[in-house]
């Protein structure tokens, strides 16, 4: 198959309605690509429980972006996306980039069943997404100014979306991505502490952070309307990878697509009019 005829052929993004999908189904289209939107609310519709809907969303692609909801690292999630995998390579998909998480070992699963698979797989192993913090569970902490969350003085390296969604699109439409493993982290380390002052600085507000236990955090979560079985996984998830293991830095971003990678102060002097701000 040609490059010009492999570029008029679809790229599913599952979760293509979240943050990562939407920013990388807009690249695509930007780029002149056909973009399969895979949701719910979609045409046709995809739902990771259902497998009666994965071949008609998949009919025709070329290529996927796959973004596991909720995470790449929850129990049964390699189970569900090593079927997914096939049922790709059954339907013609030439390509696949998936996303993970950093530090987490369900995740790790996760990319062996991508990996085992006949496709020429990239996949993008995240950080702590700083979005996090205007488009997700974070968000309404950091407007009442106060963010509860059980990540104590740990440092992390936030990563900006907008570079994730760069590098999936570099992997998508790009040669040389095949076969490679791209950590990607921001450029330096902050405390949760640090992020949120540097927030409180850009927003001209007051935010305070404060540290709680993976169980406060857990009840805070079912006291908002999550599943007790959610908010279980999740703060499990949290109190693996928020525990000193991914303090450092890694070079996905430079190698993917040869910049340094977005600092957390840009994004949060960009977002500090928006969301924040209402």
């Amino acid at each position: 198959m040609t490059q010009n005829t492999q570029q008029q052929r679809t790229t599913l993004v599952l979760g293509g309605t979240g943050k990562t999908g939407r920013r990388v189904a807009e690249r695509l289209a930007a780029r002149g690509r056909p973009v399969r939107i895979g949701s719910r609310s979609g045409a046709p519709p995809f739902d990771w429980e259902d497998r009666t809907t994965w071949e008609p969303v998949l009919r025709d692609a070329a290529s996927v972006y796959l973004a596991y909801y909720p995470d790449a690292g929850f129990p049964g999630a390699a189970d569900t996306i090593r079927a997914f995998t096939r049922t790709a390579e059954r339907s013609g998909v030439e390509r696949m980039v998936l996303l993970t998480g950093r530090g987490e070992e369900g995740a790790q699963r996760s990319e062996q069943a991508v990996r085992e698979s006949g496709l020429a797989w990239t996949i993008v192993r995240s950080s702590f997404f700083a979005q996090n913090f205007s488009e997700d569970f974070l968000v309404e902490g950091v407007r009442s100014g106060a963010v509860a969350f059980p990540a104590g003085d740990v440092a992390e390296p936030f990563i900006d979306i907008e570079d994730i969604a760069d590098v999936a699109v570099a992997a998508l439409t790009e040669h040389g991505h095949a076969g490679r493993l791209y950590e990607v982290t921001g450029p330096r380390l902050l405390t949760f502490a640090e992020a949120i002052a540097e927030i409180a600085g850009a927003s001209g507000r007051r935010i305070d952070y404060l540290p709680i236990s993976p169980e406060e955090f857990a009840s805070a979560l079912t006291e908002h309307g999550a599943s007790v079985g959610f908010a279980t996984q999740l703060t499990d998830l949290l109190r693996t990878v928020l525990d000193g293991r991914n303090t450092h830095l890694a070079d996905g971003v430079q190698r993917a697509v040869g910049r340094e990678p977005r600092d957390f102060a840009d994004y949060a002097r960009d977002t500090a009019a928006g969301v924040w701000a209402s």
